[in-house]
């Protein structure tokens, strides 16, 4: 099992004891499991969202390319770094160079 479903599985297991907690009249501890769980859940969905895979294809007009290179620990690639200078944001895209 991956640490990620564990991760999942716990969050799920959080909640679902906040329910049976808040249905037995303990709302001090069904108030602490359901924000843990939560918050695990939102963070592990906020993870996979956020660093998900580099781009196989450069993005378009208005990005600029900069001379940052880094090795794509899962496929081992080349993994070149692209910039909007109007947003900050900066995007990873698979190099057919290297």
């Amino acid at each position: 099992m991956s640490l990620r479903r564990a991760l999942i599985a716990l969050g799920l297991l959080l909640l679902a004891s906040s329910v049976i907690a808040l249905l037995r009249g303990a709302f001090g501890p069904a108030l602490w499991l359901a924000g843990n769980g939560l918050v695990l859940s939102a963070g592990i969905a906020w993870e996979r969202w956020r660093y998900r895979a580099p781009d196989t294809q450069a993005p378009g007009p208005g990005w600029q390319r900069t001379d940052e290179r880094i090795v794509d620990a899962d496929s081992g690639r080349v993994t070149e770094v692209w910039y909007q200078p109007a947003t900050g944001e900066r995007r990873y895209v698979l190099s057919d160079r290297g």
